[in-house]
């Protein structure tokens, strides 16, 4: 399943963003085993934020105190997508947003390595102007 993330755009510091991660076509975003949220700043390495899994339902976060503290990560049964609420937005937050399904891994510290996402999509661009 490839899925596809939306929702970026140019805000100032301190605002907020819902970004949104869809299945393309009529796939649905739960069929996967997991999702995850990444960004990629201009130079820097691809970087976890978040993921979700359903089974069980479970989230997991960057260890990151400003990610943690501002950022949290949700499904929309209803809308077929698993979202990324982003708040009090600081333009060291400005990357490119992308999300992934979980393709191997099983253990708990699995979650956290990029390298068990794949199908990546186009990314979303997140600006944050000071």
């Amino acid at each position: 399943v490839q899925l596809q993330a939306s929702g970026g755009g140019l805000v100032q510091a301190g605002d907020s963003l819902r970004l949104s991660c869809a299945a393309s076509g009529r796939a649905s975003i739960f069929s996967t085993w997991a999702v995850g949220w990444f960004r990629q700043a201009p130079g820097k390495d691809r970087e976890f934020i978040a993921a979700i899994t359903w089974r069980p339902s479970r989230t997991y976060y960057a260890e990151s105190d400003s990610v943690r503290d501002r950022f949290t990560i949700s499904e929309d049964n209803a809308k077929n997508t698993v979202d990324l609420q982003m708040n009090n937005l600081d333009p060291e937050d400005t990357a490119v947003y992308y999300c992934a399904p979980k393709v191997r891994g099983l253990t708990p510290r699995s979650y956290y390595v990029v390298d068990n996402y794949a199908n990546w999509g186009r990314g979303t661009q997140v600006t944050v102007s000071s």
